[in-house]
């Protein structure tokens, strides 16, 4: 079970690490450090791994996972560190709050610190540790050593101070958090440095115990089986609170895409007949003509840059400036037609607009343009372009059930009123 645990609790770190991945390039200074934290804590958790950590205390370093796993465990936690001060150390106030006079305090001493642990355990690894063999579980196989609880203490030192840190700040900064689910995130993640820190606490206490008295046989693995279902309890909260925060942007992309996926027919066919609506580049580079094609279904909605949410924007625009256009290839009676053609329907005024679209399509492509535009389309109290994205999804729904002779009749039928 603990097997399963310690896989499945890498493979979510690694997850929330490739998913953040884009803030390498386009993030700022505090979400590349959480990336770092994902990223070396994901390594730390493999490292853990049995299959991995196996392999590598059988290598030529004996307990060789041990080492890479707490250099590693130490970069997570200076990118953790340096999250906070990115985060939290800025003030523009002329009394500098406590919690920003500890980031900064942070920021003088962390990268030293990180250093300091890591030449020290790196002395002590290859000294005093006994490393005659290699061990499955290296606290409770080095129960009693003091070697090996001098090494672990220096470890162990470090990270219950960087838990006690960010606990502080994560707690205090959830108190003024601006949102509900900061204010949970910040919580959950606070929760998990103060684990972190009974994990540590347990940990040393029972090192220096086993040091300066015999224990109980199966006692130092039940200790150990207790503290690593604590560590991944840890990184599952830490993983867990640092993600909240983002699930409404991902909503947001989420519900973008799917707006864009659904509007794609109606934006396609008005960019097909109106090829002159979209400016230069619009799809291509700064090189790409006046009007390029619209791609595939799936290739325009699935693309990176713009973000979807300023694509769902300019679709919306897009539209609009078509309709504009295609005002001058409806009949002068074509809207009082289809207002009339869709009376019965359920959203009446949606598909009245659709029928509009339809049969004007069908007269430009017939390329029957007329020298004075038509009367526009009724307004709409529509406020944003989230608004006017649904309002064309109304359009589109009731669009796709239409035909082309139903197109042409309506043509016919708004000649017919104009005489």
């Amino acid at each position: 079970m603990l097997a399963f645990l310690a896989y499945f609790v890498a493979g979510l770190m690694t997850a929330v690490a490739v998913w953040r991945l884009p803030a390498l390039v386009h993030g700022d200074a505090h979400r590349r450090a959480l990336w770092g934290c994902y990223a070396g804590f994901a390594a730390a958790l493999w490292l853990k791994s049995p299959a991995i950590m196996d392999s590598l205390n059988h290598s030529a370093v004996t307990d060789l996972a041990v080492l890479l796993k707490h250099y590693v465990s130490i970069a997570a936690i200076l990118a953790i560190l340096t999250f906070v001060v990115a985060t939290y150390g800025r003030s523009d106030q002329a009394e500098v709050p406590r919690h920003v006079a500890v980031s900064r305090w942070i920021e003088r001493t962390a990268w030293k610190a990180s250093l300091q642990a890591a030449v020290l355990m790196t002395v002590l690894f290859f000294t005093v540790v006994d490393r005659s063999r290699p061990s499955n579980a290296f606290v409770p196989d080095h129960a009693g050593q003091w070697g090996a609880t001098l090494y672990m203490t220096t470890f162990y030192l470090y990270l219950g101070t960087a838990c006690a840190v960010t606990c502080y700040q994560w707690s205090s900064a959830a108190r003024r958090a601006d949102t509900r689910l900061l204010r949970v995130g910040l919580l959950m993640m606070a929760t998990a440095m103060v684990i972190g820190d009974l994990y540590v606490t347990e940990r040393v206490a029972f090192m220096w115990t086993a040091v300066l008295h015999p224990l109980s046989e199966g006692f130092g693995d039940r200790v150990g089986t207790w503290t690593t279902v604590q560590e991944d309890l840890v990184f599952i909260l830490f993983a867990a609170g640092a993600s909240i925060p983002a699930t409404s942007a991902a909503a947001r992309r989420w519900n973008s895409w799917r707006t864009l996926w659904r509007l794609y027919p109606l934006w396609r066919a008005l960019m097909v007949a109106v090829p002159g609506i979209r400016p230069v580049g619009t799809t291509g580079g700064i090189d790409a003509p006046a009007f390029e094609p619209p791609a595939s279904r799936l290739r325009e909605v699935l693309r990176v840059s713009p973000p979807a949410t300023v694509r769902v924007d300019r679709w919306t625009q897009d539209i609009a400036d078509a309709v504009e256009q295609l005002r001058h290839y409806a009949p002068p009676a074509l809207l009082e037609a289809a207002e009339e053609a869709s009376a019965d329907h359920p959203d009446a005024l949606a598909a009245a607009e659709a029928q509009w679209i339809n049969a004007v399509l069908l007269a430009a492509k017939a390329g029957q343009r007329r020298e004075v535009a038509s009367e526009a389309l009724p307004v709409k109290a529509i406020g944003d372009s989230d608004a006017e994205a649904a309002w064309l999804l109304r359009v589109e729904a009731a669009r796709a059930g239409l035909t082309v002779l139903e197109g042409h009749r309506l043509l016919h039928a708004a000649v017919e009123m104009a005489r």
